[in-house]
């Protein structure tokens, strides 16, 4: 018997409205759930009048925007067409007991290699906000990433105005040379990265670089209206400062949480970070064009690139009054202007309502405390090195520990216990073996030890770490990166952490919650979590330099007692090394 012609139209528009709308799959009365493809493939890309190869999802550089809403589950196909192995990392998803779909290659799970796939599952609990995606594998989230916008759930609201339209910026340099050549030369030399060429808004350079006019971002506004601006730094190893000309900002949010609105003219948004604003127009279209500008906060002792992205913020109007209009430039705080970034960073509070309340930790556990900074590794025989000396390489540490990845991955090796020998080891310090005066004088003796080695705490166990900065090599900011956790930050300060005297300064009562916080450039900072996630979770800077150097760690989560605070097995299409 044959289909009458009008199930079959029925059937074609039903899959059509399928592939046009993701979302319009599966619903469930928690959420639905959102199928993604991400094809990875090469795209020739000009920038600079540069053009190269890039790895890219789906062609697109910055990738695809995935959008969802809190409650959702996500379904994301990764196929690998390109010869690098790679692995997508969900930067800032809970991922409760869904750590499969983590995505950080030799922690979670092994990478996808050419011609193979995986599918991400997860759903998306207790959060909405801006986060984003990119590549975990060594460093080709320069070009493998793109932002990940949680909405509220259905029928409610945000805690601010209804913004009159939201746009995503990305903040991200640009190398005329291949990135995996970098840092493979990096590694090899054991001195310092070549620095990128240009930063970029949404992978436009703009107008301030050579042969880059044409590829500039505008952001084309209405009079009257406020646009929520969802900003993303999603640069390897650059901490920016960010401003538009003429307009001040109101941010709302910070990682994936709403804060206390509080008002400010310029940003700095470190790497790992995501910042959502609101900006309010002019009522009337003004006779100008305004410049939006971003360029690095730099603390340490290596080079960087020292140049500027811009892009332009137009009001919309009639095209006969674009002409003559002045160009106008926001100015930004000095290149190392430590003092307003921790003033800055010291206005971010949580909400702490009885909807979006502050659940620190009240009581804690158990504490740590681990040093965070460079050091050195010795060159190999018969080499000459460029690190420090010409017998050292660049290495970077935690609590003197160099965190060396594995060759399998250490969740399924704690998963499947029998395999963990020799993988891992769980005796990562609490507390650094050898104290000494942190941000004085360093030490003479600046090698670091490596290992793969693990913390490992009960399920639920509160948690209070401390990070300190070291001046071995040089004092310097470093974003920290906690995977499968938000936390919240308690306290920081410059100089040595006082135990005694600091603790009772700690905000217990509405702390900033976020899952990336800078550590001051010679100073500290005082984070507080509830384990409640089972797993194996990795904490790193997130500078990928310093991540490259072993500038890193990881906590085993134990299972709790109850079905629903255990890790589940494995999907079956879980990569192997």
């Amino acid at each position: 018997m044959g289909t009458s012609p009008a199930i079959v139209m029925i059937l074609f528009v039903a899959v059509g409205c399928f592939m046009a709308y993701p979302e319009a799959v599966t619903a469930k009365h928690t959420g639905i759930t959102r199928h993604y493809t991400f094809n990875i493939k090469l795209k020739n890309t000009t920038r600079l009048c540069h053009t190269k190869s890039i790895v890219t999802v789906n062609g697109k550089f910055p990738g695809p925007r995935v959008i969802t809403r809190e409650g959702d589950r996500l379904v994301v196909k990764v196929v690998n067409h390109v010869p690098n192995n790679i692995s997508i990392h969900w930067h800032g998803v809970r991922q409760l007991r869904s750590g499969w779909a983590d995505g950080p290659s030799y922690i979670m799970q092994c990478p996808v290699q050419t011609g193979h796939s995986y599918v991400y599952n997860f759903t998306i609990t207790g959060q909405r906000g801006t986060l984003f995606w990119h590549a975990h594998i060594s460093w080709l989230r320069a070009t493998v990433y793109g932002p990940l916008i949680i909405l509220p759930r259905r029928n409610e609201s945000y805690p601010f105005v209804k913004p009159y339209k939201e746009v995503p910026i990305l903040f991200r340099e640009w190398f005329n040379a291949d990135p995996e050549a970098v840092i493979n030369q990096s590694l090899q030399t054991g001195g310092g990265p070549n620095v990128s060429d240009a930063y970029t808004f949404n992978g436009l350079p703009g107008p301030l670089y050579n042969c880059s006019a044409k590829d500039t971002y505008k952001l084309k506004v209405k009079p009257g209206k406020t646009y929520l601006l969802r900003l993303i730094n999603a640069a390897l190893n650059d901490e920016l400062f960010f401003s538009i000309a003429g307009h001040s900002l109101t941010v709302v949010e910070a990682d994936a949480v709403y804060v206390k609105p509080f008002e400010t003219n310029v940003l700095m948004i470190t790497p790992g970070q995501t910042t959502n604003v609101l900006l309010k127009t002019k009522p009337k279209a003004p006779n100008a064009t305004f410049l939006m500008l971003a360029r690095p906060y730099a603390t340490g002792m290596g080079t960087f690139d020292n140049t500027t992205v811009a892009g332009i913020l137009e009001y919309e109007t009639p095209s006969s009054s674009l002409k003559n209009r002045p160009l106008l430039k926001p100015g930004l705080p000095a290149i190392n202007a430590t003092n307003f970034v921790a003033n800055f960073t010291s206005k971010f509070r949580s909400l702490a309502t009885a909807k979006f309340p502050a659940n620190v930790p009240q009581k804690v556990d158990k504490k740590f405390f681990f040093t965070v900074g460079l050091g050195t590794k010795p060159c190999p025989k018969n080499q000459t090195c460029q690190g420090p000396t010409n017998t050292t390489k660049f290495a970077a540490a935690m609590n003197n520990i160099s965190f060396a990845l594995p060759r399998t991955a250490l969740l399924q090796s704690h998963f499947f216990s029998q395999y963990s020998k020799g993988v891992y080891t769980t005796d990562f310090p609490a507390f650094p073996l050898i104290p000494f005066n942190y941000t004085g004088t360093p030490p003479n003796n600046t090698l670091v030890n490596n290992g793969t080695k693990l913390v490992v705490i009960p399920f639920n166990t509160s948690v209070e770490l401390v990070l300190q900065d070291t001046s071995i090599l040089g004092a310097e900011s470093h974003p920290l990166h906690l995977h499968g956790y938000n936390f919240y930050v308690v306290g920081q300060g410059f100089g040595n952490f006082d135990p005694e005297n600091d603790p009772p300064k700690f905000n217990l009562v509405d702390p900033v919650e976020r899952n990336t916080v800078v550590v001051p450039s010679g100073g500290w900072v005082a984070i507080r979590f509830q384990a409640d996630n089972p797993g194996v979770w990795l904490m790193h800077c997130h500078f990928d330099v310093h991540q490259s150097w072993g500038l890193g760690m990881a906590w085993m989560v134990l299972d709790g007692e109850l079905p629903n605070q255990k890790l589940p097995p494995p999907p079956s299409d879980l990569p192997k090394c």
